[in-house]
């Protein structure tokens, strides 16, 4: 596409700086960060895998930020990261087939239904639980299935991790946050590797938004650990709910054409 004018990359910094404080912390930048390349004239497919692109920045920095803090053990969780970016490099290679208006159909319903979980469940908080999955089956099914789900389509994986962790791994809600950052860096890294292979990565629009994204979850990271599950609880039934509404306000969702709304 043609080169992009200065105002329309500094509408899109602002987009990933909001995209990457918010997803820090609960997950749901790409809510802001596709729609705003789309608004800025971006073909669908070059929106794709730019998105992955600068998600890449967001939640790299956000882990970084959690491990520094000592929240997240890097050599210990990369087995895990591994697993989720080789399932979403297998999601976005398989997106053609996989039947993508039956998960956006359904994906509005599965993101109340955590926002739900979450804001009616009180006894969540930062300390950890009892695990009901080992380490081992929970790297073998749940983290490559959400994984590849981030290669297939994507909004709502952080809400999927969050759940994941903190239902079948026992993990506070802070932990929780921490590691789902850590898991969404390698299905982002997954799912890129396809999309750049494919040459649908616009690398402009991508490093700026990713600047933002740095930036962005630097922040967020940081209110998350200072206020934990007390800011992290709201902000991910918050997300989770203004993510449905979202889906289910674009008039092609396919609930919608199918109902004739």
């Amino acid at each position: 596409m043609a080169d992009i004018a200065l105002h329309i990359l500094v509408f899109l910094f602002l987009a990933a700086f909001l995209a990457g404080f918010i997803d820090s912390i609960a997950g749901g930048g790409g809510m802001i960060t596709i729609p705003a390349m789309l608004i800025a004239g971006i073909p669908p497919l070059e929106t794709l895998g730019t998105n992955k692109l600068q998600s890449l920045f967001g939640s790299g920095s956000a882990t970084l930020a959690y491990a520094r803090a000592g929240h997240v053990r890097l050599r210990e969780q990369m087995p895990m990261a591994v697993v989720s970016a080789v399932g979403s490099a297998f999601g976005a290679l398989l997106a053609t087939v996989v039947p993508g208006d039956v998960l956006k159909a359904i994906l509005p319903f599965l993101l109340v239904a955590i926002a739900v979980y979450f804001g009616l469940k009180p006894n969540i908080g930062d300390v950890d639980k009892h695990r009901r999955m080992s380490v081992f089956l929970f790297t073998a099914t749940i983290v490559p299935l959400i994984g590849f789900y981030d290669g297939v389509f994507g909004p709502g994986t952080g809400s999927f991790f969050m759940l994941a962790f903190v239902t079948l791994a026992g993990f506070g809600v802070l932990k929780a946050t921490a590691h789902t950052k850590l898991l969404n860096f390698g299905s982002n890294v997954g799912a890129f590797a396809v999309f750049l292979a494919y040459g649908v990565v616009l690398w402009k629009v991508g490093l700026v938004m990713g600047a933002g994204q740095f930036l962005g979850a630097q922040a967020g990271s940081r209110v998350a650990m200072k206020n934990g599950a007390r800011i992290i609880k709201p902000l991910l039934v918050v997300t989770s709910i203004a993510l449905a509404i979202r889906l289910m306000a674009d008039p092609s969702h396919p609930l919608r054409v199918w109902l004739g709304w």
